[in-house]
């Protein structure tokens, strides 16, 4: 649901502006936002919104969906399985990361995914996508569980080269990073004018142009303007961070970040390195954890 300028006053005015949790992806990387959401959820902290791109979308459902520690468990019971994710799954399937197994059968079997709580819980919960045609971000309210979800999601974290492109609704996805990495003046856009970012960079991290860039080019020929949006990816994910900056220091925002860069690369089939992610995102969680109670508990103030 996106809201109206009306709707946005009237907030205001009732002093019920909504709070919002923006998860950054980055593959692995991802298992750092894990950690932290993990410390939230163990504080008894519910934000109002979570918007997810890529792993941010794949395992920021797990909070919706009230299931702690559920995103570790399954990385690492699966890392060293090719069915889940393996030169052997790309080869036979076209994905890395097993369309079927990843996003089916391990929550449908193995680590069942709480679609009745995600489904009860009054958190709303957005994914990013790439429409490839059009080389813009899709974002999409996911109120349901279930199948059509898990392809959403999985659309929202299907890397280029690397996966297939998802159909659903007639649109052709890809990544939602592809497009918006950050999205949090899109969250800002539709009432959520206080938000928590989870970073997975350094927050003086600078992204350079896609040394992939030939074989993106090749991969998705038939797609001119996802070219394009990829060949200025880097300038949108460096001129989002310069935005998140600004908007901490006007104290609508609060951004948590790795202090240096996470010691795991897009891909890992190595559980003791996962975990190793994920224990730093639950330092650096309960470090923060008292300045994210009084940023989500703060009536909203507006600003000048």
């Amino acid at each position: 649901m996106v809201l109206s300028l009306d709707n946005k006053v009237l907030c205001r005015r009732k002093g019920k502006m909504k709070t919002g949790l923006v998860l950054e992806g980055g593959a692995m990387r991802g298992l750092f936002s894990a950690g932290i959401m993990d410390v939230m959820m163990e504080a008894g902290i519910t934000p109002d919104g979570i918007i997810g791109v890529s792993a941010g979308a794949a395992f920021g459902c797990n909070y919706k969906s009230g299931q702690a520690g559920r995103a570790i468990r399954y990385n690492k019971r699966f890392a060293k399985d090719r069915r889940y994710c393996s030169l052997w799954s790309l080869w036979r399937s076209g994905d890395l990361f097993n369309a079927e197994f990843a996003y089916h059968i391990v929550p449908e079997k193995y680590d069942k995914f709480d679609n009745e709580r995600f489904e009860k819980s009054p958190i709303e919960y957005y994914v990013v996508c790439t429409d490839v045609v059009t080389g813009k971000p899709v974002y999409k309210q996911l109120q349901r569980g279930g199948h059509e979800a898990y392809d959403w999601i999985r659309a929202s974290a299907s890397m280029p080269v690397a996966s297939r492109v998802v159909e659903i609704d007639g649109m052709k996805l890809l990544d939602g990073g592809m497009s918006d990495s950050i999205p949090l003046a899109y969250f800002q856009s539709i009432g959520y004018e206080r938000n928590m970012v989870i970073l997975t960079q350094p927050i003086d991290y600078v992204k350079t142009p896609n040394r992939l860039m030939p074989l993106i080019r090749r991969s998705l020929r038939h797609y001119p303007n996802i070219i394009t949006t990829m060949e200025h990816r880097h300038e949108m994910y460096n001129a989002q961070l310069a935005f998140i900056k600004k908007e901490v220091e006007r104290g609508n925002t609060l951004a948590i970040y790795p202090k240096e860069k996470l010691p795991i690369g897009h891909i890992s089939h190595k559980p003791e390195e996962m975990q190793r992610v994920y224990d730093i995102g639950r330092e650096t969680g309960k470090g923060y954890l008292e300045e994210i109670v009084r940023f989500f508990d703060n009536p909203f103030q507006q600003t000048k």
